[in-house]
């Protein structure tokens, strides 16, 4: 049987759906098509409209869906753009490669990774498809902390615990820093055993049309196979992919790439 809160998310969804359907409606008109209490409605109504999710209707004393759901469903629809952008570049990438393929994009202090290309010689399970890991660590995630604001990284860096997970993790907030200037630098970063040991990843931004990083492409798998070489062909095609995504994002950049508080040179491909 739901619990209190359950049903009480369950009304406001409902109620939400009918104003999906019929804006402009007042509280005493929701509650008659819900077959809900005036005062129940009259409760919902208010706290959504504090959230942001209602709205004032064209009448007065109507309601109507607010931007906090547009602006919610727009990121929604990013990701799924997103991915399916990017769906045909990580299939070339594993024909190329054979290795892992993961696309990423940033939830708070994690990079959540939203598609998954599975390699064909060894199965990592450090970050499966929904699964996440902090930003610090890996590629992927760390090509999401580099290209935020530098401000960004020192609230991260003083949010988050820095323990090791191998003995490979950058614990210094003084190593990471350097480690995302260096990826800010060369345009991707490598991920050198400091997830799980014997793995090694490279990653790169995809960029959206504001110029700002939307999502990032890396490709993972044994160490010797992805940095055999210094991680040039990874890197290569990683680089190549992002910046093919980019594009198909509406990036329109040649290598200036912006961040909220400047624009800086970096290769993106």
């Amino acid at each position: 049987m739901p619990s209190p809160r359950v049903k009480v998310l369950g009304k406001a969804a409902r109620l939400l759906d009918v104003l999906a359907v019929q804006p402009d409606l007042s509280a005493p008109d929701l509650a008659q098509r819900l077959g809900e209490p005036r005062p129940t409605v009259y409760r919902l109504v208010q706290d959504l409209a504090a959230l942001g999710y209602l709205e004032q209707g064209a009448r007065r004393g109507t309601y109507r869906l607010g931007m906090e759901l547009f602006r919610l469903g727009s990121l929604v629809g990013l990701r799924l753009d997103v991915r399916e952008r990017a769906a045909p570049v990580m299939n070339e990438i594993h024909k190329a490669t054979e290795e892992t393929v993961y696309l990423m994009v940033r939830r708070h202090n994690e990079a959540v990774c939203i598609d998954r290309v599975e390699g064909l010689h060894i199965r990592s399970m450090a970050l499966h498809l929904g699964g996440s890991l902090p930003l610090h660590l890996g590629a992927g995630p760390r090509v999401l902390l580099a290209y935020q604001p530098r401000e960004y990284w020192e609230a991260y860096l003083s949010d988050v615990s820095l323990e090791a997970i191998t003995p490979r993790s950058p614990t210094s907030k003084a190593g990471i820093v350097a480690l995302l200037e260096e990826t800010r630098h060369l345009g991707f970063a490598i991920s050198d055993e400091d997830v799980t040991l014997g793995i090694s990843s490279v990653g790169a931004p995809i960029f959206d049309h504001t110029g700002a990083v939307h999502a990032a492409l890396s490709v993972g798998g044994l160490r010797a196979a992805v940095l055999g070489d210094g991680g040039e062909r990874a890197a290569r095609l990683v680089m190549e992919g992002a910046a093919e995504v980019s594009r198909n994002m509406g990036y329109l950049g040649g290598g200036e790439v912006r961040d909220s508080d400047e624009r800086q040179e970096t290769r993106v491909g």
